[in-house]
């Protein structure tokens, strides 16, 4: 992570931050976050992610101190990154990689960090997912529709990266991304109620409505139905579409095409929403 922040638009170093400041979010995870990929300079979907983010400190309003309103309007946040990048010579005004935004406290804290070392690899070659985290969520389960920083439960399962099911055996999402599933000539994605997060990139591709000719549709997911699968990719803000070259024991050649064609149509939109 790189050492220039910013707390409620004022840019300052990391090391300075004082605890009292963030006791509510650090001690008791009361809080909310969203990741932002950042594109020489540009960060993408920034008004998708700051209406999540209001949406989240809207549904639990006795739980989150949330910042004045101002903190969290678009032209605000994007004046504070582009300050933060123009103060760190290791960011500069080009920089490409992730922000984060954490809401808690009555504050607004902004962080950096590069992308990941695998995010090129990811997209050429894929991920394989063996693994399943079965009943891990609830059904309607609220908080999992919300990117809380007590998010414990998820960031054990990173390193396995788990398809994590519900009590009825259903796909809900991973710990870090939405799945989509190209079954029945559709290309499907589990409810929210099962639960998952309403994904940046999710909620683009459903916008989108189409992706490579075939319907994006959000209906339950039962983990058997995964047998019948085409092809499948994971999606998040900050790689937009990772294919899925093997998924649980079963070979699927088309994920990787079918991802880049979904990264293209992010990457499009984006451009178009600024």
């Amino acid at each position: 992570m790189f050492s220039t922040v910013s707390v409620d638009g004022v840019v300052q170093r990391w090391e300075d931050l004082r605890l009292q400041d963030f006791a509510q979010g650090f001690f008791f995870g009361a809080g909310f976050f969203t990741t932002i990929r950042i594109d020489a300079g540009r960060p993408l979907f920034l008004a998708r992610h700051l209406a999540r983010l209001r949406g989240s400190l809207a549904a639990f309003p006795t739980a989150v101190r949330a910042p004045a309103s101002a903190l969290l309007h678009e032209d605000a946040v994007r004046d504070s990154l582009r300050r933060c990048l123009e103060a760190d010579p290791l960011l500069g005004p080009g920089f490409t990689g992730v922000g984060k935004l954490a809401v808690s406290d009555g504050r607004v804290l902004c962080t950096f960090r590069p992308l990941a070392p695998d995010f090129e690899s990811l997209h050429r070659d894929g991920r394989v997912l063996d693994s399943v985290e079965p009943g891990a969520y609830r059904r309607a389960e609220r908080t999992v529709n919300h990117k809380g920083l007590a998010w414990f439960r998820q960031h054990a399962l990173v390193p396995l990266l788990p398809l994590i099911t519900n009590e009825a055996d259903e796909v809900c999402e991973l710990p870090t991304a939405n799945v989509f599933v190209q079954l029945d000539g559709a290309l499907v994605t589990p409810l929210l109620a099962a639960p998952c997060l309403p994904g940046i990139a999710r909620a683009v591709l459903l916008d989108a409505g189409h992706v490579a000719g075939l319907p994006v549709v959000e209906r339950a997911l039962p983990l058997a139905e995964l047998s019948r699968a085409q092809a499948c990719f994971f999606s998040n803000a900050v790689a937009l579409a990772v294919g899925v070259p093997q998924l649980l024991g079963q070979a699927l050649p088309d994920s990787l095409r079918l991802a880049e064609q979904a990264r293209a149509v992010l990457e499009a939109r984006a451009l178009r929403e600024g």
